[in-house]
């Protein structure tokens, strides 16, 4: 099987300098992780709180974190986990395609917040939900 590596993705994402407030891009519907739409929505997490482990069966997540900053660990117990930091300092998005086990850690000194724009609409029972100690990660706290 391959490495966890080439199946999610993370993109560099543009930040237009406005006075007043930056400008900050998500997703364009020309990009290629652009699948679809289904909803969008916000988790927030406090500094040094893991929420995870999680697993898509069907959606396609791409995730922006436009406040504070974000640890993301993804990956298949076989193959290996990678870690992703996003969010303010560190524009991007991760796009987490179905199938993969992701977790993530605030690791701002302030909350942050996360976004994800997903192909589908939220369905309980298209996911999977582990421990956190389910699966050989080391957590930084």
């Amino acid at each position: 099987m391959e490495s966890a590596q080439q199946y999610e993705r993370l993109t560099p994402l543009k930040v237009i300098a406005v006075p007043g407030g930056d400008v900050k891009h998500a997703l364009k519907a020309s990009e290629t992780d652009f699948c679809g739409f289904g909803e969008a929505y916000f988790s927030s997490v406090t500094s040094g709180t893991i929420k995870g482990w999680k697993l898509h069966t069907q959606m396609t997540c791409n995730l922006i974190v436009p406040i504070g900053l974000v640890k993301f660990v993804v990956g298949l117990p076989e193959t290996g986990f990678e870690e992703y930091v996003i969010g303010e300092g560190a524009h991007g998005r991760l796009t987490i395609p179905s199938g993969l086990w992701f977790a993530f850690q605030g690791v701002a000194e302030k909350d942050s917040l996360v976004l994800n724009i997903s192909d589908i609409v939220h369905e309980p029972s298209e996911s999977k939900k582990c421990d956190l100690d389910s699966f050989d990660y080391k957590w930084e706290c």
